[in-house]
């Protein structure tokens, strides 16, 4: 798969701007549609890490991912992310998210910058890389020094 494919692939899955992305992940059914459809992009032995403020986690699988995303969403009633970027890498594709997120009650949304980065192998997404931190993402990455 070129480079491009890969940006193009990611994009594809990647959530509107005003789309809560909190259910999809919380809701048992809307998991299992969400999966379905994203399974033939992942790689069989898809790893997933992230850095977060309390370290790193790493998961294996579709159910690792939501499993850290279940995590991170856990204080948030909702959470959306708009996509500021989306750069190719060859075999990576970095994705610059500026995410929104509200806490229970609270009608203020609290805003991050934050950086992912998804890793191709034999055409299919192998590695998910999420950063709390923009910039510790793309020291990771070697685009900021």
């Amino acid at each position: 798969m070129v480079s491009q494919e890969n940006v193009d692939l990611v994009r594809g899955f990647l959530a509107g701007p005003n789309v809560d992305i909190a259910p999809l992940y919380r809701d048992d059914e809307k998991w299992a549609a969400v999966s379905a459809r994203l399974v033939s992009a992942f790689h069989p032995d898809f790893d997933c890490w992230t850095m977060t403020f309390e370290g790193e986690r790493s998961e294996r699988g579709l159910g690792g991912w939501r499993k850290i995303w279940l995590e991170w969403l856990a204080p948030w009633e909702t959470y959306r992310q708009e996509i500021e970027e989306v750069i190719d890498l060859g075999d990576q594709v970095l994705v610059l998210p500026r995410d929104f997120a509200r806490h229970p009650g609270s009608t203020h949304e609290v805003e991050n910058k934050t950086a992912a980065v998804f890793t191709f192998a034999a055409g299919k997404i192998a590695r998910w890389d999420a950063y709390v931190n923009r910039s510790e993402g793309l020291k990771a990455i070697e685009l900021e020094g």
